[in-house]
């Protein structure tokens, strides 16, 4: 009979908890729902009240895993979804939407390894509360360089009047996030995200590029700003990457940027920073700042 917990007023039946999700790791669905109940308090703010991309690995990350943007009407009554109406053509996906922690095991309990959020609520759609640059380095770019870049999108940031957030995300970059305060369009955050962009790469040509192209790159880092569009998504704060390592998306102060690695925390540490420190991102929305303003900021800036 498989083990229960009682979470939310919710009997949730734990399965599999033996089965080997990271082989090269050693780490099960045991380690997996431990991982996600213990983070469960910090996390769940960051997903509440968005809709939900899950990343799902019924076999392992040794396997071919699968996304999951449709809850396919087989979740619990008691689980929240929300309906968002396809932008190009037809028809619609209901998503999951994770605003507690029950939901968020009942999840990790369907071998979801990543949670992917939007960078909109479901309740106002259009209105981005998020922007978001991606450092994606390639092969090569130290991390000293890396870290570079990253203090450099955050100083920008700053000086057009958003509040720069940082995420180590697991994997080979930094996400720097700004809150916004929902008084533009997707068009109008897209817009300005990749005018920051374009700004610092034009700053440093050699190095940085925003080149959509992968062959246009060469060994430039990539100043990514597709997250910034409607229905994109960017990695959840505390969420598990599917790859060696189980390295975890982690929430920075500026400070620890000199001694950190986009994948440097790990389901164990993590653990010990939460037990030792508030969540950095705690609060973030407190500094949302209005898009238009960053817009007519930066459009005063001097050219390059």
């Amino acid at each position: 009979m498989a083990p229960t917990i009682r979470l939310d007023g919710h009997d949730l039946a734990l399965t599999h908890l033996d089965k080997e999700l990271f082989p090269e790791d050693g780490l099960t669905k045991d380690d997996l729902l431990a991982h996600y109940l213990a983070v469960s308090a910090a996390m769940v703010p960051h997903l509440a009240g968005r809709a939900l991309t899950l990343r799902r690995f019924p076999h392992g990350i040794g396997d071919e895993g699968f996304f999951q943007k449709d809850s396919g009407g087989h979740f619990p009554d008691w689980i929240r979804t929300a309906e968002i109406p396809h932008r190009r053509s037809e028809g619609s996906n209901r998503y999951v939407v994770c605003d507690d922690a029950a939901t968020l095991m009942y999840l990790a309990n369907l071998s979801t390894v990543e949670f992917h959020v939007q960078t909109a609520t479901v309740d106002r759609l259009d209105d981005p509360d998020r922007l978001v640059v991606d450092l994606d380095p390639p092969p090569g770019v130290t991390l000293p360089e890396l870290r570079s870049v990253a203090r450099r999108v955050r100083d920008l940031y700053a000086e057009v009047g958003l509040a720069p957030f940082l995420q180590a995300t697991g994997g080979r970059g930094f996400h720097v996030v700004a809150p916004l305060d929902r008084g533009a369009d997707f068009p109008f955050v897209r817009a300005l995200a990749g005018d920051l962009a374009a700004r610092l790469a034009a700053a440093d040509p050699d190095r940085l590029t925003t080149a959509q192209r992968k062959n246009r790159r060469g060994d430039r880092l990539f100043l990514d700003v597709n997250r910034n569009g409607h229905a994109q998504t960017f990695i959840a704060p505390y969420s598990l990457r599917s790859r060696p390592g189980a390295a975890v998306a982690t929430p920075l102060d500026w400070s620890e940027l000199g001694r950190a690695a986009p994948d440097g925390f790990t389901a164990d540490s993590i653990r010990r920073r939460l037990a030792q420190k508030t969540d950095p991102w705690a609060g973030m929305d407190d500094h949302a700042a209005a898009a238009t303003e960053a817009r007519r900021r930066l459009d005063a800036l001097d050219p390059l």
